[in-house]
């Protein structure tokens, strides 16, 4: 079959189409072999070849854009297809427009929207094909309501001369609006357009804005025309939806045992669906069984990017009727677990992690014949045994830094293929948690399916890091760079940084597999999830990595970055002395000033080095070094000042130097224009150096920052046909908003943190289609607990954006908390969602008394104790029927789906 290949694309010097596709001429669907396009005219590549399809067969293809950079980019989407049909044409003239990703509409056919969202509305339109036509005319259109289908019209007999009352009709086919027609010679040039058919009313809704589309005089010469026209042209932002967001442990249920579980999400989804919400969104719910202690509730730590967590497993299901009898003793330590105003971690995981022992000796043997167990354990064994293997060495060992294992601290398969086996003395030990793994599975399934069932969709949160001592980093150290540790540089809400402790990502060593930790990961939540918030975005372009000799994030720096080199600060005659500008900057002005009349206690730390200044000694030269000296001493009040102001001297410096540079690359510490070793140069000096200072920040990288980004994120994205939700807070680099628009990422956007610096306050209004707008997260205050915090910054709120009058109300009453959720629902964002803590601020009867413990963590303690818990059952909250009703409406009235 010849075929030829004619795609609209307006291109730049140095670009380059090319198609490729499941034949061996077009490469085999790699972009190396790609079969390359020539340069037709201002709208079209073009491009002919032979291709050996047989009888009934078919060709998946599609378009890739090839850059001089080297930097190439695939169009979106999996189905482009021609069917040969059991008579295959000699000659095929292919039409198509280029998918971008960023098209609001590819949203529209994720998971989500077609599984659950958007399925009711699917036409039951059954094609039926002319035996004989010489074009197919194919178009997309996924926002159609009930009894709605795609119709053409146009200027040719065949296609009814612009006839509105009854233009032709297409059915739907393979994701497409498809209709087959037999069109004469002298039909062409074909002008025409697309529209809404109600097929119930039997009229016309509406034909596509625009121009008209064309067909011209040589698409009569080939046997057969098909013709890809992207979407219809008809306003593609007009779905939005809202949803609720709350950490699986902060419900609460009759049922539950202290802490909320996968069962629980049954009921907030009949609430949800009460309430006209869409969607939920939860924290990570991965195991970070570390130390079996309250440092465990940090979610972002899990020992396993794949395993799920003990802490929410249903017990009563797990035993069924069968082994009720084991669940009737702690019912009473239930009920008083569950009668607590937080959540009690050590406790609940005591008594669920002995439950699980003894549910597990009753049902082992049954358990482990079971086939839909078996299947399972096939379908995951690549994480299930590692996993099983690492908990069980865990609590041999005591600790979880497999460092300190004596034996299999280094990860070997078949040694752990051995330990494993099913005749080995503990065997059982390793087994439980596959049996505990099998029932979180199929809890956390069954809740995301009856979820679906109420018109409702889940969204999970994967963490960008993984835990430096966990089962990932234990398996494929290769793929992380152990010697660094993950954070975020200052901001408001932690103004030393944040210091993760996470490995950075190898990502040179990621890619040469096609980074498919990243794709097995991506399956393992498509699994539950129908749409995911990637946490800290902005890692995918750089990550702060911070050595692991400190312990402040505010000792890191951005990787990859471009260095300043010495060169150029001699270029703007600055006078550079490595100690000085590298070295922490301690003299006696300085310690007065950071320390005033308590400078003394640091001087036993010093040593003088002339001229009235001095250094650390070699001992306390480190952050590193100052914890582990004081983690052995009274945490009193005098030392925890002590070990922060060595910290603090010890971050006292302009530039950190790049290793391997020998002294000739640098990178500026963040905010060292707010350090004294920077107060204390000359007024020239200082103002080079800011001018670098903002050039490498905000400048000098973005291109650097782009690149790495378009390296991974579409790959990465390709992996899964769930809905990616981008979490793009804090210093935002210019390139960041481009990319996620490229990739059709949607962006966060909060309005008490705007993006533009100028801005006091977000503009809602003027937020992108392609985002979620939300008043507060897990890592904020929620609305309430924000208006006591500034007095100043909540009177401007209250006049600038709620248009009041007046002296602002000192507290949150619920008519304010209102105007915010309502604001956020009138934005023209495809998502509002909100905290459940926010929405119940609305009523005076149902929010808790003091905003403060409505707070779920505070990024600026480190080892923060994540207990919160809504403070009355679900089964409360579906009966709050006012409420409810009233949310409804509100939801309804701002258009939200």
């Amino acid at each position: 079959m010849k075929i030829h290949f004619y795609i609209r694309f307006h291109t730049r010097f140095g670009q380059q189409l090319a198609v490729t596709g499941n034949a061996e001429a077009l490469g085999n669907d790699t972009i190396a072999q790609a079969f390359r396009l020539e340069y037709l005219n201002e709208e079209f590549w073009h491009g002919s070849i032979e291709l050996p399809i047989q009888k009934n067969g078919s060709l998946h293809y599609k378009y890739v854009l090839l850059n001089d950079d080297g930097h190439h980019v695939m169009e979106w989407g999996e189905d482009r297809l021609l069917e040969a049909g059991s008579h295959p044409p000699q000659e095929v003239q292919l039409i198509d427009t280029w998918n971008h990703a960023g098209e609001f509409e590819n949203a529209f056919y994720t998971a989500p929207f077609q599984d659950v969202l958007l399925a009711g509305n699917k036409s039951k339109k059954k094609a039926k094909w002319p035996k004989h036509f010489t074009h197919v005319l194919k178009v997309k259109a996924p926002l159609l309501k009930k009894n709605e289908v795609i119709c053409v019209t146009g200027s040719s007999i065949s296609t009814r001369e612009w006839d509105t009352t009854s233009p032709l009709l297409l059915s739907p086919d393979k994701g497409w609006w498809t209709i087959k027609l037999e069109i004469t010679k002298d039909e062409f040039p074909l002008h025409y357009k697309y529209g809404v058919y109600n097929t119930k009313e039997e009229s016309l809704v509406q034909l596509e804005t625009g121009e008209n589309r064309s067909l011209f005089g040589d698409a009569h010469e080939y046997q057969l025309t098909q013709v890809h026209d992207g979407f219809v042209h008809l306003p593609n932002n007009s779905w939005k939806g809202a949803g609720v967001s709350v950490p699986v442990f902060s419900l609460r249920s009759k049922n539950s045992f202290g802490t909320g579980e996968f069962t629980d999400l049954k009921l907030l989804a009949d609430w949800a669906s009460k309430t006209g919400l869409r969607l939920i969104q939860i924290l990570p719910v991965n195991d970070t069984i570390a130390t079996h202690t309250w440092i465990d509730t940090y979610p972002y730590a899990a020992i396993s990017a794949f395993a799920l967590h003990p802490l929410y497993l249903n017990l009563s299901v797990v035993a069924g009727k069968k082994y009720a009898d084991v669940i009737k003793p702690l019912k009473k330590k239930q009920q008083e677990l569950n009668a607590l105003p937080d959540l009690s971690y050590e406790e609940v995981m005591k008594f669920k992690l002995g439950a699980i022992r003894e549910l597990f000796a009753l049902q082992k043997e049954e358990f482990l014949k079971d086939e839909n167990y078996q299947q399972f354990f096939k379908d995951n064994e690549h994480w299930l045994v590692p996993y099983a293997a690492f908990s069980y060495l865990r609590d041999k060992n005591r600790t979880v830094d497999f460092n300190q294992w004596k034996t299999y601290s280094t990860y070997d398969k078949a040694a752990i293929t051995k330990l494993v086996a099913p005749s080995a003395r503990h065997f059982n030990q390793v087994a439980i948690h596959y049996f505990t793994q099998y029932h979180l599975h199929l809890q956390l399934k069954d809740a995301a399916e009856y979820a679906h069932k109420q018109g409702v969709i889940l969204k999970g949160d994967i963490p960008i890091g993984v835990y430096r001592y966990g089962c990932d980093a234990w398996t494929e150290p290769e793929l992380y760079h152990m010697e660094q540790q993950a954070g975020a540089p200052p901001d408001d809400f932690a103004v030393k940084g944040q210091n993760w402790g996470f490995p950075t990502y190898n990502w040179e060593r990621m890619a040469e597999d096609g980074f498919e930790w990243w794709h097995r990961r991506f399956v393992q939540m498509g699994n539950y999830f129908d749409a995911f918030r990637i946490d800290h975005i902005l890692g995918f372009f750089r990550i702060w990595s911070i050595p692991l000799h400190a312990v402040e994030g505010i000792m890191g720096t951005f990787s990859p970055a471009l260095p300043v080199m010495v060169d150029e600060l001699h270029g703007r005659h600055i006078s550079y002395d490595h100690n000085r500008y590298c070295t922490p900057y301690i003299n006696d002005a300085v310690l007065w000033e950071m320390f005033g009349p308590n400078h003394e206690k640091l001087r036993p730390f010093l040593q003088p080095t002339g001229n009235g200044h001095y250094a650390l000694l070699p001992e306390y030269a480190t952050q590193q070094q100052v914890q582990q000296y004081f983690s052995k001493l009274e945490a009193s009040e005098d030392n925890l000042h002590i070990k922060q102001g060595l910290y603090d001297l010890i971050s006292n410096v302009i530039f950190f130097e790049q290793p391997g540079s020998n002294q000739q690359g640098l990178h500026f510490r963040i905010a060292m224009d707010q350090t004294s070793s920077f107060r204390h140069l000359d007024d020239y000096t200082r103002g080079q150096l800011q001018a670098l200072y903002w050039d490498y920040f905000y400048h000098r990288q973005d291109n650097t920052w782009m690149d790495e980004a378009m390296k991974k994120l579409p790959a990465l994205k390709r992996s899964t046909n769930m809905l990616i939700c981008g979490e793009d807070l804090g210093m935002v680099p210019h390139c960041v908003p481009d990319a996620m628009k490229q990739l059709g990422i949607l962006s966060l956007e909060i309005q008490r943190m705007p993006k533009e610096a100028a801005q006091e306050f977000l503009r809602l209004p003027a937020v992108p289609y392609l985002s979620v707008v939300t008043p507060s997260t897990h890592d904020m205050s929620t609305i309430r607990g924000w208006w006591e915090e500034d007095r100043e910054s909540t009177q401007h709120f209250f006049q600038k954006e709620l248009e009041q009058w007046g002296e602002a109300p000192y507290f949150c009453e619920p008519w304010i908390n209102k105007a915010i959720v309502m604001q956020h629902l009138h934005a023209p964002a495809m998502w509002a969602i909100f905290q459940l803590q926010d929405l119940l601020g609305m009523d005076e009867t149902l929010r808790r008394e003091r905003p403060e413990e409505e707070r779920i963590n505070i990024p600026a303690i480190t080892g923060h104790y994540w207990k919160y818990r809504m403070h009355f059952t679900l089964e409360q909250l579906i009966r709050e029927q006012t409420f409810n009703e009233a949310l409804e409406q509100a939801v309804k009235a701002s258009g939200r789906a």
